[in-house]
């Protein structure tokens, strides 16, 4: 017979599940950080002399060939109505067959949000000053529609997608918006301002989503140094296919520079984006 000494406590059992914070508190703060991020940026590029000097140098700094430009277009050509139905189906389904309904429409949340936005923003909104000779462009072009919609199927990706999944989703999602924006900078469609602010609009979105659905996150190791190498690899990719200096060596140290930022800024704001979601 075992005699157990009533004076001394048993040992609680150890739980061998992981725990996590709640990521309303993370939500809420990169919400509150994309939506002043994205205010900034468009008073900075679109009001003030400097800002769409900068940003109008910056679109200008990169440069590709007729086949080149063929491939680059064919890159856009994929971002279609039909490209976001097909991922906001395949959320649905990942949400679904994990018994999550609520994530399924969170993930519809963000892309009919992210997207809605970004039109009403580009059309109603915001106006391009004419304070530049030279630079103002007859409609405005905050933020970018073809990065929205690659943004948020990626954004909705992560809110849906389990742990496991991330690092799988985060460096393939970085890739896919950072090829896609940078891709209309280099086919002069957008400066790289309305890149970054769709992104933004898109990260704020998915955070907001991701605070109302509340449970928890648990860290998934990786994902920002991942989500940086997925939008570098796109960078390079459009590099290997002929993107070059508008104006030779001369210009590489500027051309460098604005790619080199468009990537990592793009990298950050998916991972971002995917820190501010649910993992349980």
């Amino acid at each position: 017979m075992t005699l157990v000494d009533p004076d001394v406590a048993p040992a609680p059992a150890r739980s061998t599940r992981r725990t996590g914070s709640s990521v309303r508190g993370t939500a809420a703060v990169v919400a509150l950080g994309a939506t002043l991020a994205c205010t900034v940026l468009a008073w900075f590029v679109l009001r003030t002399p400097l800002g769409q000097r900068l940003d109008e140098r910056a679109m200008n700094t990169v440069v590709a060939g007729r086949d080149t430009q063929l491939q680059v277009l064919s890159v856009l050509g994929y971002v279609s109505i039909g490209a976001i139905v097909v991922v906001a189906l395949a959320c649905v389904v990942v949400a679904l067959v994990r018994g999550r309904a609520a994530l399924a429409l969170g993930a519809l949340t963000v892309i009919a949000g992210a997207n809605v936005t970004t039109q009403v923003l580009k059309h109603a909104l915001l106006t391009r000053a004419d304070v530049v000779d030279g630079v103002v462009a007859p409609v405005n072009s905050f933020p970018s529609g073809h990065t929205t919609v690659v943004a948020a199927g990626v954004g909705a990706l992560c809110l849906v997608s389990p742990r496991w999944m991330r690092p799988l989703v985060v460096p393939f999602g970085a890739f896919a918006v950072t090829l896609t924006g940078a891709s209309t900078v280099v086919a002069g469609w957008h400066r790289p301002s309305d890149v970054v602010g769709a992104v933004l609009v898109t990260t704020a979105w998915t955070a907001v989503v991701s605070w109302v659905l509340g449970r928890q996150h648990v860290a998934v190791r990786g994902t920002w140094l991942l989500a940086l190498v997925g939008a570098v690899a796109a960078i390079g990719a459009l590099v290997a296919i002929g993107v070059r200096p508008s104006y030779g060596w001369d210009g590489f140290t500027d051309a460098a520079l604005v790619l080199g930022a468009l990537g990592v800024t793009l990298g950050l704001g998916v991972a971002a984006g995917n820190r501010a979601t649910p993992t349980s």
